[in-house]
């Protein structure tokens, strides 16, 4: 495991479009049919990442809570599944019905996705408004694996909630830190 910060790309950067497989529900799944006019999230991680791991109790929860108010939530898993089998397909979509994910969980075996929006660690999250601009990257919340500090999703949570009212998303984010996304040599 190599401790790894997000790569904190420009706010207003536009999501790059895709298209996917969905080891989970079966086909493909593209930006431009789960995108949502009121705000998407997409999220890099996978299944083995003790950081994913840390974060997966409020992040099933709070998607969800979020879901519910017309924000779309896309996970991707771009790790090198050859050389890290916990994060191939097969165990995607056990995890994904384990933890009982509300959101898609897409796979990324060629990790041009990965590349196209730099993410770097998982968890690497962002935040894009109804036009797919970028007004938020950065962490879940300050707490960390053996950390003292709440698990909250405080800080995406609080992006969500101004994107919703219309309000300016603060531009005081901090990078999420986690694994290094499982590049192929």
């Amino acid at each position: 495991m190599s401790l790894t910060p997000s790569s904190m790309i420009p706010l207003g950067f536009t999501a790059p479009d895709f298209t996917l497989p969905d080891p989970v529900h079966g086909g493909t799944k593209s930006l431009q049919a789960l995108k949502s006019d009121k705000g998407t999230v997409i999220m890099f991680i996978c299944n083995h990442c003790p950081f994913v791991k840390h974060i997966r109790p409020a992040l099933v929860p709070l998607a969800g809570k979020y879901m519910e108010k017309g924000i779309a939530f896309v996970a991707i898993n771009a790790n090198d599944a050859a050389n890290y089998p916990d994060d191939s397909p097969e165990g995607m979509k056990e995890t994904a019905r384990e933890y009982g994910y509300p959101f898609v969980y897409l796979y990324d075996e060629t990790q041009e996705i990965a590349k196209a929006y730099h993410a770097a660690c998982t968890p690497d999250l962002y935040l894009f408004d109804g036009e797919l601009k970028l007004v938020y990257r950065g962490q879940f919340d300050d707490s960390r694996p053996g950390s003292d500090i709440p698990l909250t999703g405080q800080d995406l949570a609080s992006a969500l909630d101004s994107l919703l009212r219309g309000k300016p998303v603060s531009q005081d984010q901090k990078p999420s830190t986690g694994c290094n996304i499982k590049w192929k040599p």
